[in-house]
């Protein structure tokens, strides 16, 4: 059982999982509104497959990463708030959390900019 699914199977019987039932086919639809006002502009998702890890390895071969900007650098409370914000929007997600992990998935991570990663699970 992959990471993803391990951490859906608690989120439902937390009931925290029932909480969001956004269109899971659409990624992007889900997180462009996510931050009113212009607090953090979606720009897109990737999805990373590390060939060099054998299938049957313990490490995170393959993962989604959802990538986020800010118009300007967030203080930490901010970025903290913000990473948990995408996590648990993505996480509420039952469908999509099925989805992500039936396709192989491993991880969730949010970016919001080049050079550092979050990981959500």
């Amino acid at each position: 059982m992959t990471r993803i699914a391990k951490l859906c199977a608690l989120l439902m019987a937390s009931g925290v999982a029932t909480a969001s039932q956004a269109q899971a086919e659409n990624i992007d639809v889900l997180m462009s509104d996510l931050f009113p006002g212009g607090e953090a502009t979606y720009i897109g998702y990737d999805s990373v497959e590390r060939m060099d890890i054998p299938v049957t390895a313990a490490v995170d071969r393959k993962y989604l990463i959802v990538d986020f900007r800010f118009p300007t650098p967030p203080e930490d409370a901010q970025l903290q708030a913000s990473v948990h914000k995408v996590c648990m929007t993505l996480l509420k997600d039952r469908e999509l959390i099925r989805t992500l992990s039936d396709a192989g998935y491993d991880m969730v991570s949010v970016a919001f900019d080049r050079n550092s990663q979050y990981d959500c699970l």
